[in-house]
């Protein structure tokens, strides 16, 4: 007997992703950007990185941290992209964002009024919904400010946050054309 046909909303296939798919679909040049960054910021992390996701490739890791940093950058990049490294990868979007990338997490929720630390760390719970209005305004302003790229990766990690991500925030980033991630 064939099993009853899944009824899938189309709007959620592209926003409802996993970091790994992020990975697949981001700009090389942001991954070297955050990857150069943990190298030089958060070594202990980077090195975490490369030798957890080198043994499950079944590499040395010091095979990964002899090259060349571009080298290890685009390594990274590309085994990033693989699912098996989704936990890792979600990781270190999270650790760069929040030690990186301050100003963006701050901004947003400055603009969509999420209760934080001063630093980007929310307080209590992630709201149940997203005002349209709150986050077109907060997108303008962001984008304004900072790379497009840069703030559709961070809207894209903030999705993550939740299961299912936010509705609003999943059609923002399918409507938006400045919110791409290539």
């Amino acid at each position: 007997m064939p099993s009853p046909a899944r009824s899938v909303d189309s709007s959620q296939l592209k926003t409802n992703v996993n970091a790994y798919e992020i990975y697949q679909e981001i700009d090389p040049a942001l991954v070297t950007e955050m990857c150069q960054w943990m190298r030089e910021n958060e070594k202990n992390l980077y090195n975490t990185a490369v030798g957890s996701l080198a043994t499950n490739r079944k590499l040395r890791p010091i095979f990964i941290l002899k090259k060349k940093p571009a080298d290890q950058y685009v390594w990274l990049h590309k085994t990033l992209k693989l699912r098996t490294s989704d936990t890792v990868g979600e990781h270190l979007f999270q650790v760069y964002f929040m030690k990186g990338q301050q100003e963006i997490l701050k901004a947003f929720c400055d603009g969509m009024e999420i209760p934080h630390d001063g630093e980007g760390q929310v307080e209590g719970d992630l709201p149940e919904e997203l005002a349209a209005d709150k986050l077109d305004s907060t997108v303008d302003t962001l984008v304004g400010a900072h790379d497009p790229k840069l703030v559709t990766l961070y809207l894209r990690v903030f999705n993550l946050q939740r299961p299912g991500g936010w509705e609003s925030l999943g059609e923002k980033l399918e409507s938006d054309d400045r919110l791409k991630l290539a």
